[in-house]
């Protein structure tokens, strides 16, 4: 069962406008509100704006949640919609098509690790279900032990074990495959003592007063704030129904496949653009699965949270996208067809694995992992402080090619983001070796053609003002392997 506490404070508040339980709520709960607001946008006074519009949402709210809300975990879930949102109009108000990830400005008790997984926390928080997200928060964003996790959740000791167990598992697999390799433990200790820090001393009071009177002295921005994140809200109801639906209609049986064969020669507003990725676009699309047959040349790729989708893509670098892996990481043991493809999940969550479904009807394969030894490059580094390899400025976070390919410009990003893109330009897997965490700029002055063609001469030449250089080598890496299904 949920907190009682909780619980029956807000209906205090709602019932009987007692500001004194809603007060109360505020106190407790600010500073895992702010602390989500901040890492998501990196800004303590966005950050201070988001808080107060998730407590004007709480208020507004009150009479509504049921009984068997976990206060916490919904608090947690709404902030990162009402970030979501705010990150959305600043990159409109911008006119920037790439998210900026800030690094957290916490304070670190585990400099090695939370460094390393503050900008992913919430991305990964995002993949789990909402149980799982729920264990995760009242454990190591609230330090419950494990008898106070299940009572909430309405689970014996052991089964809340299992549950959280799983959820780490679960994060520490995320960021493992945008290379940051941790152990469970470590995950664990560096978000129980880095996730929630203090917010500023006076936020509690302004929000309560704000949220209070239902947002009526609130500013302009956050009202705006709020009306978006409400909206997001609903879509997100909205959008679990349609899924909900959809499965009732395909388990009627082979008149709804018949309908999708009729529907897969179709175009859809998503293939509008070729070589383009627009976030804002997937964001638009209804819940759907689908690989389609491409009519562009040019390829795009991106995701936007647990959305994904591309358009231009040989088969092969569909089935890796499904799974999570790259082109370069890939051995095919089964024949898939040629040709170009585009692809789209944008279910409310658990896409990776609807899309996989779709692989095995569309293409009539399966994947798994193994660890196979491959021909790969070795990102090291070769002369320490080198001067053109400089701190990232954290007002900056992008990677870009410039003037026609010509030069990379590489912005307050980690070593690891570097040797991904140039995996994928020269199709060969390649590991950073470098052991250098931090965030860098710098510019890389060789064309993309040189990746391409794999011009090591060239581009190692181009590396060494960073002190950095590509070494061949034969190792024991993690692969993803294609088979034909059974």
């Amino acid at each position: 069962m949920p907190e009682p506490d909780d619980i029956a404070l807000l209906r205090q508040y709602a019932e009987r406008n007692a500001e004194s339980a809603f007060a109360t709520l505020v106190e407790k709960y600010v500073n895992l509100v702010y602390s989500t607001a901040l890492r998501s946008v990196g800004n303590p006074h966005a950050a201070e704006e988001i808080t107060q519009a998730v407590f004007i949402i709480l208020a507004r709210k009150a009479r509504s949640l049921s009984q068997g809300t976990i206060l916490s975990g919904w608090l947690y879930q709404t902030a990162r919609l009402t970030a979501a949102n705010f990150l959305r109009a600043e990159i409109r108000r911008q006119h920037r098509e790439q998210e900026a990830y800030m690094q957290s400005l916490l304070n670190e008790l585990e400099p090695e690790v939370w460094p390393q997984i503050a900008p992913l926390l919430d991305a990964a928080m995002e993949r789990l279900g909402e149980k799982d997200r729920n264990a995760v928060v009242l454990r190591y964003f609230e330090n419950k032990n494990l008898r106070e996790v299940g009572t909430a959740l309405g689970a014996s000791e052991d089964a809340a074990k299992m549950r959280v167990n799983r959820a780490l598992e679960k994060l520490r697999k995320f960021f493992t495959k945008r290379g940051v390799a941790l152990s469970g433990t470590a995950i664990a200790g560096a978000v129980s003592a880095n996730s929630v820090q203090a917010a500023p001393v006076a936020l509690a009071k302004s929000v309560t007063a704000v949220a209070i009177a239902k947002g009526a002295a609130a500013s302009g921005s956050t009202l705006t704030l709020i009306k978006g994140a409400l909206k997001i809200m609903a879509w997100t109801k909205a959008k679990t129904a349609v899924v909900v639906g959809a499965g009732i209609l395909f388990a009627a049986g082979t008149t709804t496949i018949t309908i999708k064969e009729i529907q897969e020669h179709r175009t859809y507003p998503w293939q509008a653009q070729e070589g383009l990725f627009d976030s804002s676009l997937l964001d638009r699309q209804p819940p759907q699965v689908r690989i389609l047959t491409s009519k562009f040349t040019n390829f795009a790729e991106g995701s936007s949270g647990d959305k994904i989708m591309g358009t231009g893509l040989p088969a092969p670098e569909v089935v890796a996208a499904a799974y999570g892996s790259s082109s370069p990481r890939t051995i095919l043991s089964a024949e898939l067809p040629k040709g170009k493809y585009d692809y789209i999940a944008s279910l409310p969550n658990g896409n990776l694995e609807a899309l996989q479904q779709e692989v095995k009807r569309k293409f009539g394969v399966v994947a798994k992992r193994e660890t196979r030894d491959a021909d790969v490059l070795i990102l090291k580094v070769k002369s320490p402080n080198a001067p053109g390899l400089k701190r990232g400025n954290r007002s900056n976070e992008y990677m870009l090619w410039k003037n026609s390919g010509s030069r990379l410009e590489f912005r307050n990003q980690r070593l690891v983001a570097f040797a991904g893109e140039a995996e994928a330009l020269a199709n060969i897997p390649i590991l950073d070796e470098t052991g250098l965490a931090n965030r860098f700029d710098f510019d890389l002055v060789c064309t993309q053609t040189d990746l391409v063609n794999r011009n090591w001469d060239n581009v190692n030449q181009a590396l060494a003002p960073l002190g950095l250089e590509l070494v061949p080598s034969r190792e024991p890496i993690e692969m993803l392997v294609v088979e034909k299904a059974n």
